[in-house]
């Protein structure tokens, strides 16, 4: 059974740890957290944590998860991510990428299995290594920039002290559906994260 990758994209250094850019390595140390357990260097350029992820029906431990935060700048995530996914044998359809999305109000979460890049170098690069877009993504919302803001600009911002509180909200249930994809499988997953309260 191949275990599953769970990668945080953002870009590397304390420099960008803040920005919205990095909501995917935010909630991958939501994740860390849950799973008591710290990141360790990986010869392909990344840092990974090889654990248990949540909770299988019935009660058992959740399915083995190797959470992965790549080492490189975000336009060259595919790199590590291949590597990655040739070391542990993972499948694609395996591969859970979680990423920010222009797209998406801050706050919302959209689970889907391939399909298009919707121009986010981060997923163009891991498609192009992988060779197929047929991978999972959970798309965190970050918002449109304000204005004329360049979005290139908008994306290595900080989120905004007012937005905090609520971002925190968001990493956890981010980390849910992540679980819910491992534990359950993307359609109840979706099923529940879609589903207005």
């Amino acid at each position: 059974m191949s275990p599953w990758l769970v990668v945080g994209l953002g870009n590397p250094g304390p420099e960008y740890a803040g920005n919205r850019h990095n909501v995917g390595q935010m909630v991958l140390g939501v994740l860390a957290g849950r799973m008591n357990g710290s990141f360790t260097s990986h010869k392909a350029r990344a840092q990974v944590l090889d654990g248990r992820l949540g909770t299988a029906p019935g009660g058992a431990p959740g399915p083995r998860a190797i959470l992965a935060k790549p080492g490189s700048y975000m336009n060259v995530s595919g790199g590590p991510v291949g590597a990655l996914a040739k070391f542990y044998d993972v499948d694609p359809g395996h591969l859970l990428v979680v990423h920010d999305e222009l797209d998406l109000p801050v706050d919302t979460l959209r689970l889907k299995l391939g399909g298009g890049e919707g121009g986010h170098n981060g997923l163009k690069s891991i498609s192009a290594a992988l060779g197929t877009r047929d991978y999972l993504r959970l798309r965190v919302g970050i918002g449109r920039p304000p204005g004329r803001m360049d979005p290139a600009d908008y994306v290595l911002r900080d989120f905004a002290a007012a937005e905090r509180p609520g971002l925190a909200v968001t990493l956890e249930e981010a980390a849910d559906a992540v679980e819910e994809v491992l534990t359950l499988g993307l359609e109840k997953a979706q099923l529940r994260l879609h589903t207005p309260a």
